[in-house]
């Protein structure tokens, strides 16, 4: 059943994490029970919200009504929990510690690592979208990617940055395939990046909470308004189905709405 289920999803072309997310939320509605009713469902939202944070609820409720639209019971379909959107964003990296973090990984000759982060702050891709860049992709300044809906996303590469990736991987002798491999040849997992960047973040001296993956998304997207103000243009790039979900990015961080306030608040 679980496997004939995520053929089901991947026919709808999900990313292969929203597969896994999904198929896992299946599994553990079924660890509490042994049918599909909708006491058992309401129930079973009843312990995501009170164990979960709301997005994380509502994962867990994409993937059960997923499931009951495979099975044909649409009809006990659960309506998602409602995520109040914050009026600021929390533990982005600053322009700051991004260049120093940069600048320390060149010094130490961890260039892997330093284009690594130069890639997810210049271009705005998702992690998962990161380990799919290959050197031919840095030839043509581009990749394209297929996203939910089977529609195509294509992520820009700049000039500036593809050359110095090119001469930096010719240096490595890797002339094509993918740029991001481990040791053994292959792709580096998420946890390993995150676990490596949290390492690099606490020897450096920064906060280990705004180095993360996705925190260089965001300084992509907020860099990117500063210099270029066009929410439409950015909700593009960052592969946004709504431009509402873009919007976050014209507001400040919370540690910039607490400096303000510190040069404000006198009284």
């Amino acid at each position: 059943m679980k496997s004939n289920f995520e053929d089901h999803l991947r026919k709808k072309n999900l990313a292969n994490n929203t597969i896994r997310s999904y198929s896992t939320a299946v599994e553990r509605y079924y660890s509490f029970y042994d049918t599909v009713n909708k006491t058992n469902l309401l129930n079973f939202k009843e312990h995501c919200v009170a164990h979960y944070k709301p997005a994380s609820a509502n994962i867990q409720i994409f993937g059960l009504n997923q499931y009951l639209e495979y099975v044909g019971r649409e009809d006990l379909k659960l309506r998602s929990v409602k995520v109040q959107q914050k009026r600021y964003l929390e533990n982005v990296i600053s322009n700051e510690d991004y260049e120093y973090l940069k600048k320390r990984m060149k010094k130490d000759g961890r260039m892997k690592w330093y284009f690594m982060v130069w890639f997810m702050a210049a271009t705005g891709a998702r992690i998962s979208e990161l380990l799919q860049i290959k050197v031919e992709h840095v030839h043509a300044g581009h990749i394209d990617l297929c996203t939910k809906g089977g529609k195509i996303r294509r992520i820009y590469i700049p000039k500036t940055l593809g050359a110095a990736a090119l001469e930096w991987l010719e240096s490595q002798q890797i002339e094509s395939g993918f740029i991001f491999r481990n040791r053994w040849g292959r792709l580096i997992s998420r946890e390993g990046i995150y676990r490596r960047l949290q390492k690099y973040a606490k020897e450096y001296g920064i906060d280990p909470k705004v180095v993360y993956p996705h925190s260089f998304r965001h300084r992509f997207a907020k860099n990117f308004l500063e210099k270029y103000n066009d929410i439409a243009l950015l909700a593009d790039l960052m592969g946004h189905e709504n431009i509402e979900t873009t919007r976050i990015y014209l507001r400040m961080t919370a540690g910039e709405q607490y400096s303000i306030v510190n040069k404000v608040v006198t009284w």
